[in-house]
């Protein structure tokens, strides 16, 4: 006799998940499980629907159909008894400028039903964890982009959540504030809260326990961020030029190239697997168009290489992404 699983297996359990606004695809029958204690990142181009993807699984937008099991609770029917599960944070979260981060705190707190006995203790818990202590009473309008990200996080997580929503949190934060966001993330991730994270950034999805590629209002492929890697055919090679830009085009061209993205300086080139003499032949191409070629070498493939080459350019039959864009986030 099999036994049944626990109600509360998946931190998440979504089931065909769709939202249409005024006739318009925004997420397109998701499906997917998340277990419990993972660091989930969702990746994608603007417009693919995470954000409305999103809202639906905190309760914040109600689906069109399907459904999205929290914790075994359902969204649509039982958004009382998931809400106090989950936190969720915005792109745009508001935080009152005339207000201390402290104060902040502690009206986050009072909003959502935090017992007044446990607001201080919790609020300095936070506040450490955060490395906003000595911040405490500066008001938030003073606060660098990256204080006042973790300032969010912080009242997010005033309610202590199971279950984290983040909305590409640190869109616009500095490279040094966005380390020491994903640390204080990981240290979440050791309390056991699961985390689902919607990114831009490949830096940071390559953080995720598991990543999901979405276009278009769907999931189209998930794997972790090695496997997501392995998927990707044939091989990349790096290539330093005089002039990356101008090189672009010519081994764009060239028959085996299939990806050509620029890291830094370097050019990274995906190059099919049949391919035998492809450094010989871009060498070739770049110095008879004048170009001067430094060097050319293998490289490891990396998630913008796999996402540029595993994610779908066409866009759906009648469909308008800067619209869904529009409406939807």
């Amino acid at each position: 006799m099999i036994t049944p699983a626990p109600i509360d297996e998946f931190a998440l359990d979504v089931r065909d998940l769709r939202k249409e606004f005024k006739g318009t695809v925004a997420v397109d029958g998701v499906t997917m499980t998340v277990p419990r204690g993972e660091v989930f990142g969702l990746v994608g181009p603007d417009g693919a629907g995470k954000s409305t993807l999103i809202r639906m699984m905190a309760t914040v937008l109600a689906p069109t159909s399907g459904d999205a099991l929290v914790f075994g609770r359902s969204v649509r029917t039982e958004a009382a008894k998931v809400k106090p599960r989950i936190g969720y944070m915005s792109q745009a979260f508001s935080l009152y400028r005339d207000l201390t981060v402290k104060e902040n705190l502690e009206f986050f707190a009072e909003l959502r039903g935090v017992p007044r006995k446990e607001m201080a203790s919790r609020s300095a818990k936070l506040l450490e964890f955060s490395g906003l202590t000595e911040f405490a009473k500066r008001q938030a309008q003073f606060l660098s982009g990256g204080m006042k990200q973790k300032l969010a996080l912080a009242a997010t997580l005033i309610s202590e959540p199971d279950l984290l929503f983040l909305d590409e949190p640190t869109t616009g934060v500095d490279p040094v504030s966005r380390r020491e966001f994903w640390r204080i993330i990981s240290g979440l991730h050791r309390q056991g809260i699961t985390v689902f994270v919607a990114t831009p950034y490949m830096d940071e999805a390559e953080r995720c326990d598991e990543i999901a590629f979405m276009t278009q209002g769907r999931i189209i492929l998930r794997d972790t961020p090695a496997g997501m890697k392995r998927r990707v055919p044939g091989r990349v090679i790096e290539v330093d030029v005089s002039d990356y830009r101008a090189a672009m085009p010519i081994v764009r061209a060239l028959p085996f190239s299939t990806s050509v993205e620029v890291s830094g300086e370097h050019l990274r080139v995906l190059v099919s697997g049949e391919c035998e003499n492809c450094e010989a032949e871009i060498r070739s191409a770049l110095e008879g168009a004048g170009l001067a070629v430094s060097r050319i070498r293998p490289a490891a493939t990396d998630l913008e290489m796999a996402f540029a080459a595993l994610i779908p350019t066409a866009t759906l039959p009648g469909r308008d992404d800067a619209e869904v864009l529009a409406v939807a986030e």
